[in-house]
Parts: C-alpha cells; sequence; structure tokens
C-alpha cells in the first residue's frame, strides 16, 4: 500500500508550505533573504518509488532592491559583501544597514551586535575590530601649513624700494588676510603683503599677531606670468602667548601667477582650526566613517569592513537576519567596500527582502494544493484498505 508515499508527500508539502509562509513572513524585513524548499524522490532497489524527502532548504542570495530612506546611518550595499558584526564574542554577516550609535560610542545594529572595520589609526585589510566613535571633542590644532595662490597684476606700478609701511597702504601694492591658530586654538589674523619692487620682482610680508615679521620674502616671475623663484618663502617661527607651543609654519606660494589681469586669490590654505564637538556621523561609500565637528572640521574615524564567502550556501542563518561562517561556506574574504568584488555603500538607503510576494503567492497556492493532493491519495488508500478488507 502507498501510505508511506502519500505520506511523505503531506510532510514535504507541509515543510514547502512552512518556507513559503516564512518568506512571506519576512518580506519587509530589510536585507532578508528568500528561501526555497528542494525535494528527492526516495527509491529503494524498487521500481516504485518510497515517496519524497526534503533534499534542503537553499536561499536566494540575489540582491533586493535599494530603497532611500534618507537616515544617515541607514546603509546598503550596491554589490557584493555583508556587514561584519560582533555579536558578544559571536561573529555575523548580515545584509541589514539600519545603524546607530549606542550610549558607548559604538555603531550597532538592532541587536546590539557591534559593527566591525578598521578604526582610524590601524591598517586596513588587518583584522577587522568593532568601531566606536571616540568620546569627546576634536582637540584644536595648530597651524604647520599656510598656502596661497594668487594672481598679482602685471601693470601694477613699481614701488620706491625701503619704502614699506603697513600702516600706510602706499607702500604696498596689495594686501591678503589669512588666520592661523596656535595649539590652543587661539586664532591669529595675519596679514600677507604684495609690493612690486622692479619689473616681475615682487616682495612679500607677513605679519604674525599683529606685528610684521622682519623676513622678505622675493618672488620672480618670467616674461610669460609663470613663478620662476621664491626665496625665503619656506618657513617661518614665531612664539605665541599664553603658554601654547612654539609655532613652526611652511609657507608656500607655489602656483602663484603675474599676468596684467585684477589681483585675485584663487586659493589659501592653511590646516589649523579650533577644537570641536562632533555634530553628525556619516558614512561614505568607501566604508569611511566620517565626523563632521562644530568647527568645520571633517575627520576619518575608521573604516567598515565587507565579508563575502566562496559559497553563500554554505552560511548558517543565525536568526535576526544574519548568518554565521560554516566549513561549508568557507572562511570569510574581508575587504573594505569598493575594493574588487565587494560593493560600494550607499548612505541613506537600505536594502529591501528580496522577497518577490507574487510569486509567494503562487507557491502558497501550489503547495496548498500538493498538500490536499497526498491528503486525498491518504483517503484513496485507506478506502481501497476497506474495500479489500471487506472481502469475502
Amino acid at each position: 500500500m502507498g501510505f508511506s508515499q502519500a505520506l511523505s508527500g503531506l510532510r514535504a508539502a507541509a515543510t514547502n508550505l512552512d518556507v513559503v509562509s516564512n518568506n512571506i513572513a519576512n518580506s519587509q524585513v530589510v536585507g532578508f533573504k528568500s528561501s526555497r524548499a528542494q525535494f528527492a524522490d526516495v527509491y529503494a532497489n524498487a521500481q516504485v518509488g518510497l515517496g519524497t524527502r526534503v533534499a534542503g532548504i537553499f536561499q536566494d542570495f540575489s540582491e533586493g532592491n535599494i530603497e532611500a530612506t534618507n537616515r544617515n546611518m541607514d546603509l546598503a550595499i550596491a554589490g557584493k559583501g555583508f556587514f561584519r558584526f560582533d555579536n558578544q564574542g559571536q561573529i555575523l554577516y548580515s545584509r541589514n544597514g539600519q545603524l546607530t550609535v549606542d550610549k558607548s560610542g559604538y555603531i550597532v545594529n538592532a541587536d546590539g551586535a557591534q559593527l566591525t572595520g578598521y578604526p582610524r589609526g590601524t591598517e586596513l585589510g588587518g583584522q577587522p575590530q568593532v568601531l566606536q566613535i571616540p568620546a569627546g571633542g576634536l582637540a584644536a590644532q595648530a597651524t604647520t601649513q599656510l598656502e596661497g595662490t594668487f594672481n598679482l597684476d602685471a601693470s601694477t606700478p613699481t614701488l620706491p624700494a625701503g619704502t614699506f609701511d603697513a600702516n600706510d597702504p602706499s607702500t604696498y601694492s596689495y594686501t591678503n588676510s589669512v588666520t592661523m591658530f596656535d595649539s590652543l586654538g587661539n586664532g591669529y589674523p595675519s596679514m600677507m603683503y604684495f609690493s612690486k619692487v622692479g619689473d616681475n620682482q615682487w616682495e612679500v610680508r607677513l605679519s604674525r599677531d599683529g606685528e610684521v615679521a622682519p623676513e622678505i620674502g622675493n618672488l620672480t616671475f618670467d616674461s610669460n606670468g609663470v613663478l620662476q623663484n621664491a626665496t625665503n618663502m619656506d618657513a617661518f617661527s614665531f612664539t605665541p602667548g599664553g603658554g601654547a607651543d612654539v609655532m613652526n609654519v611652511a609657507f608656500s606660494l607655489n602656483g602663484t601667477t603675474q599676468f596684467a589681469n585684477d589681483f585675485e586669490q584663487t586659493a589659501m590654505e592653511q590646516d589649523g582650526y579650533v577644537s570641536g564637538t562632533l555634530m553628525q556621523v556619516s558614512i561614505a561609500e568607501d566604508g569611511g566613517v566620517i565626523g563632521t565637528y562644530s568647527n568645520e572640521q571633517q575627520v576619518n574615524l575608521g573604516t567598515i569592513a565587507l565579508a563575502n564567502f566562496q559559497s553563500l550556501e554554505g552560511l548558517k542563518p543565525a536568526g535576526g537576519n544574519g548568518w554565521i561562517e560554516t566549513q561549508e561556506s568557507g572562511i570569510p574574504i574581508i575587504s573594505q567596500p569598493g575594493e574588487g568584488q565587494f560593493g560600494k555603500l550607499m548612505a541613506g538607503a537600505v536594502e529591501a527582502s528580496n522577497v518577490d510576494l507574487t510569486q509567494e503567492l503562487v507557491a502558497m497556492i501550489i503547495a496548498q494544493r500538493n498538500y490536499q493532493a497526498n491528503a486525498q491519495s491518504i483517503k484513496s488508500q485507506d478506502e481501497a484498505l476497506q474495500t479489500t478488507m471487506q472481502l469475502k
């Protein structure tokens, strides 16, 4: 009799219904991957089979749609890779990039698992560590480099030598202001004075904290207005008050030109700043964790690591929309977003579940019909058995 075949069919159909129902239940879960039950027939040295069995439950790791959320700490991976989390010592891998920063500064998911990567100051490509936003603000930084680029008007009249007076604008050709900072974050407004002293010849003076430095820089241009030589322009030092460190500043006017156009500052940069407090954390497409501070400085606080595997089907579901590695998956391949096979990160977006609801509803109807057909098979076998028992 075929009771065993029908029972195996019932069990298989019930498993299929469970899988389809689980897909539907998780159709709105960020980063969820749908599953499929696969079946195999059962034979035992007989022409008539013994039914069916579940060969395995396999997951579909195809990428879901990317949906915008406009939230800085929501991340989607546009391509291959998994986020790597440390959940109290257990390493989990997930495509769900809904992240927050907890009270201790760790970047965590909804279950409190900590995102891993390469903290600031660590070498990329090593063993990933948990990422933590540094407590406190950004300390002040003294100016160590001052770089400016200008156009000096070639038609400017030549000034008499030895007549410079910072208080008399007629004794210099142009001025430009810049603020430098000491190690305590104190600002020092400074002025640059440009004086044309001959054909293609200019003198440059710099005031520091209101006093004009004794050094005089000299700029020499060729007949095409290109800077040929800059002397006494490499660096300068001075001691600020209030207990700040001595300032040693590298000074450059490389790229400055002398054309018959108006005086113009095309660039002015210095690397000092006041102290600041953290205002916002954002994520770059290459995984950089960027801190924006109240002093308008942006600092890379670390880099998110991604993982991938030779056999995704070998990953074991661990709940919480995560997986753990197994011998079947192989060891993880670790890198940063956008490198090699790994996708880039998209901030302000998440990856939706890859469940196709229409397909799942059709699969549910088919599984239900299959269940009913196997139940009917049992009923038919029972009726045949009853008929046999009634024979006299």
